[in-house]
């Protein structure tokens, strides 16, 4: 007898709506002249979705933007302009944008570049809101959370399901003792992945795709490898674990209370995307935490699933029931008793609330929800299941010493050479 449980939901929608307004309650009062000064490094898609959060959110005002595409900064400051009544400064280089007046600024450029401008924005003094995942490599994450610690400026990782009502609910769930001991956790993000041209060719007039790739190699331009598409390439976004699938990893994560993996194991490959893409198009990893094992699943090609309604989240198997949590919902199952499956509505915009979140940080200079440490974790530890699949071993992590023993191959991989000019920033 499949049912929705008033209490649970209102319990569920509750806990976005009070973080929501507690935060809105702070930016509401302030005076107009007292609005946080916001910049923002990378204006593409997600930059401007983080943009527009913070305005919804109110107190604020973006005074300054930069990208490395003249088309993108433009509309950019365009559609700024329009919601907020003042165009930005717009700047092609984030160490100019640094110059300007701003109390925080939000980082949105692809991964490999992530290191390199969080660490300069803290050397200007600038609290920093930063998109996952926190880094390209495990090394430049480490360089970025020592940086932080000596800074002690305010940082919020973009990982919004820690918001979400849905995974907040059954983390709550769990804590309460009502699904017994997780035995283990299986996490899946089955979709088609939309693919451009992967052929060579000259990048757009607008675009400087040597100074894109930055320190990250400097590879052909082809559509597939450029805006939007960076997240399949190897070189850049590293994979749709990487990219999406961390989310969940994250959320895991947190629900359970762990850190670090102490084994991780990964098989996959391209199988239907090969000479379109250059990461996994299916993969499985097995990553053995100090609770229990965690399994993430991927294919990235046909979307036809057999159950569709559980194509992206997270099952957590415990001794008493059986769990299930997506977006916007999430489902409890009596072990052994599929018929009393209780389905609990759990709405919110996550994106908002993690936003809104930071911005009260700003104000109150109380730590945010997800810590530079936090992040960390959750990056290190979708890395660490592609330095597995890349080397076909199993890796064991040494957390006290970050190292992974007795296998040089993917020790090799914790850190990657920037191309020069730039200097990567761990120096250990």
């Amino acid at each position: 007898m499949q049912s929705v449980t008033r209490r649970r939901f209102l319990q569920s929608s509750a806990l976005g709506a009070v973080a929501l307004s507690q935060a809105t309650a702070v930016l509401s009062a302030a005076e107009p002249d007292a609005k946080l000064k916001l910049g923002l490094i990378g204006c593409g898609w997600y930059g401007m979705e983080d943009a527009k959060a913070a305005l919804r959110v109110g107190g604020v005002q973006i005074v300054s933007i930069c990208d490395v595409d003249s088309e993108h900064l433009g509309q950019s400051a365009d559609a700024l302009e329009k919601l907020q009544a003042k165009r930005p400064q717009t700047f092609k280089l984030y160490q100019d944008l640094l110059k300007t007046d701003l109390d925080a600024v939000i980082i949105a450029t692809p991964p490999h570049w992530h290191a390199l401008q969080l660490l300069a924005a803290l050397d200007r003094g600038v609290d920093v809101y930063c998109e996952k995942p926190l880094s390209y490599d495990l090394r430049e994450g480490r360089a970025m959370v020592d940086a932080v610690k000596k800074s002690k400026r305010l940082v919020q990782v973009g990982f919004q399901r820690r918001q979400n009502p849905a995974f907040q609910a059954v983390r709550q769930h769990i804590q309460d003792g009502n699904a017994g001991r997780i035995v283990c956790v299986e996490a899946n993000i089955h979709y088609t992945a939309g693919t451009k041209d992967p052929t060579p060719q000259p990048p757009p007039s607008s675009l400087d795709w040597d100074l894109w790739c930055g320190p990250a190699p400097l590879i052909p331009y082809s559509p597939q490898v450029g805006h939007m598409n960076w997240r399949l390439e190897k070189t850049t976004g590293h994979g749709h674990l990487v990219d999406w699938g961390i989310h969940l990893i994250d959320a895991t994560r947190m629900i359970l209370g762990e850190g670090m993996p102490k084994t991780v194991a990964a098989s996959g490959g391209l199988y239907y995307l090969k000479d379109r893409i250059t990461t996994p198009d299916v993969l499985n990893a097995h990553f053995e935490f100090a609770t229990c094992p965690v399994t993430w699943r991927h294919r990235i090609w046909g979307s036809e699933e057999y159950t569709p309604a559980v194509s992206n989240g997270i099952f957590f198997y415990g001794e008493k029931e059986t769990l299930f949590v997506t977006d916007d919902r999430w489902e409890s199952i009596p072990r052994g008793n599929g018929k009393d499956r209780q389905t609990h509505e759990a709405k919110g915009d996550s994106g908002l609330l993690h936003m809104a979140e930071f911005l009260d940080a700003l104000r109150t200079r109380k730590p945010p929800g997800c810590l530079i440490e936090d992040a960390y974790c959750s990056t290190a530890s979708v890395k660490l299941a592609m330095i597995a699949w890349e080397t076909g071993s199993k890796i064991a992590w040494d957390s006290p010493t970050e190292t992974i023993p007795n296998n040089p191959a993917a020790l090799d991989l914790l850190r990657r050479e920037y191309r020069g000019p730039w200097k990567h920033p761990y120096q250990g």
